[in-house]
């Protein structure tokens, strides 16, 4: 048997084009075989290469034509727009074009166009040191999540990959990706998950890595509702206990399963659980105070040492709750005062860079006068919610130091808000086909950064998912009347209808929405505006 050998190109080159110009002739390929010495089969493999390459070169290259575009930006924003599965999206179709499109054509669209999306994501990532907010979203299968990351300053989507094992190790992996793709950051923000930290802590040890505030005010929030549940049902036993205790009185017996017949030891543990409620919404109270962006006093700012020494005593107050609860509450707030106990070290992480600029601008403009501008920014969303308008109301001299103090302000992170709304993105698309892929992911983010998030290389712009539906609204009441306008509203609710999947009444309800939507659609697939996030990143010119 003889193996091929290592040649030069031009003289594979030689070979290709010989085999393919005597194709035809008869013992051709065995006198090549014997003059060079090579096999037979790898004369055939260079003929094949040859003409591939020909036909790459010469051949006529396939051009989407206007219903392929059609068909494409018809199946992609139905699956966007409308988190169609790809049997809604093949029925909508009938209705809207007029033809039958398979599912498989369908999976081939996506499929193309993850490939594209994800291409044109490599591309997307921010100059500059950032804050990035990360967190784990659980698939069904058990121990495995979907890993998120999200510029905190831009809300773009980073990275979104398929499930993969909840642990340090894998959190390490896409970390160390995105740094070989050239981001930056100087600030991580998470729940406080241990896979997380474990991989923060090993790939930028240095750096700021802080604990999402609103996890542990959602926390305290919840103690705090059952503590009020608790005490509401101590009231309402009260007149129980009272007829119990005249019973018992009376000589009688105490009627039901556990009764309470000492009315003393009653209305003590109900004024114990009142003050453990008072108690526990003032602490949560100080504790949200304390981790605002900036806490005003009457002798200035509060800086990180002075938060932290507030901190630690609101732990201790903590624990003496602890202490006096009641036994049917004390193992939640112990529970709580373990979380709050474990968070605290992480929670004041944004303050530490606020220092040295806030301490410069009292050097500069005096404390009064900084405390001024900090009462003026906690009511922006009055006096303005721009800091340039803010800053223009300032005197001359002041407005330097104050442009640099709302600046630090607005850019202080101490929440991974970004990332959960990319979760509740990805939400209704998950009920509805149970798992996405990477290429699912691509295009969901792709639509994200033009519909939703904010553009990172413009100055602060409004995201434009507030004002899309009124502006669709508006142009379609002009062409086609206010109806239209209607069945969009009422398509609009589709997202919400499709995390009840199981029950009939539900999927008959959704039917009736895929028919208005696919009806809506149809129309605006006419409108540039509602098409061009589609074939910007898609179909470059």
């Amino acid at each position: 048997m003889r193996h091929p050998h290592s040649s030069t190109p031009d003289h594979q080159i030689r070979l290709a084009s010989e085999m393919i110009a005597h194709q035809r002739i008869y013992g051709h390929v065995s006198q090549l075989s014997r003059e060079h010495q090579i096999s037979r089969q790898w004369l055939y493999l260079l003929q094949a290469k040859g003409q591939k390459a020909m036909k790459r070169e010469f051949g006529t290259k396939w051009q989407p034509t206007e219903q392929d575009l059609q068909i494409e930006r018809s199946v992609l924003t139905l699956l966007t727009e409308c988190h169609a599965s790809r049997e809604d999206i093949q029925r909508s179709l009938e209705v809207i074009l007029g033809e039958h499109i398979s599912t498989g054509k369908i999976s081939e669209i996506i499929y193309q166009a993850g490939k594209r999306a994800q291409e044109y994501l490599k591309h997307q990532l921010p100059k500059g040191k950032r804050a990035l907010a990360l967190d784990e979203q659980y698939s069904s299968k058990r121990g495995e999540a979907y890993f998120n990351i999200v510029d905190v300053w831009s809300s773009l989507v980073l990275a979104s990959i398929p499930p993969v094992a909840v642990d340090g190790e894998s959190w390490t992996l896409l970390l160390w990706q995105i740094q070989e793709q050239g981001l930056q950051w100087k600030l991580i923000v998470s729940d406080g998950g241990k896979a997380i930290q474990d991989a923060v802590h090993k790939i930028t040890p240095g750096h700021i890595h802080q604990r999402d505030v609103w996890h542990v005010l959602h926390e305290c929030q919840k103690v705090q509702r059952r503590v009020n549940r608790s005490v509401d049902q101590l009231q309402e036993q009260t007149s129980k206990v009272e007829r119990q205790a005249k019973r018992v009185a009376a000589g009688g017996k105490p009627r039901g399963k556990n009764p309470k017949t000492d009315m003393v030891a009653h209305l003590a543990e109900l004024h114990q659980m009142e003050y453990v409620a008072t108690s526990l919404c003032f602490l949560t109270s100080e504790l949200q105070r304390l981790l605002s962006i900036i806490v005003l006093t009457e002798d200035g700012l509060l800086g990180s040492q002075a938060r932290q020494e507030e901190l630690d005593t609101l732990s201790n107050l903590f624990s003496e709750l602890c202490d006096v609860t009641p036994k049917t509450m004390k193992k939640e707030i112990k529970r709580l005062f373990h979380q709050v106990q474990l968070a605290l070290a992480g929670l004041l992480g944004f303050c530490q860079p606020l220092d040295e600029i806030q301490q410069k601008a009292i050097n500069q403009l005096g404390e009064a006068s900084v405390h001024l501008i900090g009462w003026a920014w906690q009511r922006r969303a009055i006096l303005g919610p721009k800091s340039d308008q803010l800053v223009a109301d300032f005197p001359p001299a002041w407005q330097p130091g104050a442009a640099e103090l709302l600046t630090a302000w607005d850019e202080a992170v101490r929440s991974s808000s970004a990332v959960e709304n990319w979760h509740s993105i990805l939400r209704p698309h998950l009920a509805v086909h149970r798992s996405l892929s990477a290429d699912m992911l691509a295009i969901l983010a792709v639509w994200y950064h033009h519909r939703v998030a904010t553009r990172w290389d413009a100055q602060r712009t409004e995201p434009a998912h507030a004002q899309r539906l009124g502006f669709l609204a508006h142009r379609l009441v002009g062409r086609f009347g206010l109806s239209i306008c209607l069945s969009i509203s009422w398509a609009s609710t589709m997202p919400i209808c499709r995390g009840l999947p199981a029950n009939r009444e539900h999927r008959r309800l959704n039917s009736a929405l895929d028919y208005q939507l696919s009806i809506a659609a149809s129309l605006a697939f006419n409108i540039s505006s509602c098409e061009a996030w589609l074939l910007l990143p898609f179909y470059p010119k």
